[in-house]
């Protein structure tokens, strides 16, 4: 069982690895966020359950530091503080817990990354067709489908797998690509 499932892993990363499109895509994303980053934009983040702590993660990886000492890059992870988003749930829905946390932080050529395995996650849904109302780059992170994200984001890396904790262990490891790549050229 164990040997099977970090076959199965390793299966889902050597597509990656043989994917020059994914990997290009992938470098192009860090691209954005660098030229977003030299015109004093920002990053936000967001996800559900364990894609939150990926947003979570990623915004620690860019505000704190990757590899490097460096100053910090500017990042919010839209789920990092319970008080807006309980608030916002309860005021309207939860659906919308993003979508106006979209509308207070965010700017005209900052960048939004969705993260939801479904890709079908309303409240990621929401936010991510706000952000394109306010002129913000949309970034998804998905599973294999894309779900309803597939039409929406200006850029979706689409995970090839079905399963939540695949896509979740490879998500994971494009956002450690994505701050080293980010840090190296920054920095």
């Amino acid at each position: 069982m164990v040997k099977d499932y970090f076959c199965k892993s390793l299966e889902i990363t050597k597509k990656i690895i043989e994917d020059d499109a994914f990997c290009l895509l992938i470098d192009y994303i860090a691209n954005i966020c660098i030229d977003a980053y030299r015109n004093d934009k920002k990053i936000l983040v967001c996800g559900n359950g364990g894609s939150a702590s990926d947003a979570l993660h990623m915004t620690g990886e860019l505000v704190g530091r990757f590899q490097k000492e460096r100053k910090g890059i500017p990042a919010i992870a839209l789920n990092e503080n319970i008080a807006v988003m309980t608030a916002l749930a309860n005021d309207y829905s939860y659906d919308q817990i993003f979508q106006k946390q979209v509308v207070a932080y965010g700017k005209t050529g900052d960048i939004l990354i969705g993260i939801s395995t479904s890709g079908s996650s309303v409240n990621i849904v929401n936010a991510i067709i706000q952000a394109k109302k306010m002129g913000i780059k949309t970034i998804g992170m998905t599973g294999e489908s894309g779900g309803k994200m597939k039409g929406l984001c200006d850029c979706l890396l689409n995970v090839p797998s079905s399963e939540t904790a695949h896509i979740q262990e490879i998500h994971i490891c494009i956002i450690h690509v994505l701050c080293k790549i980010i840090e190296e050229k920054l920095f």
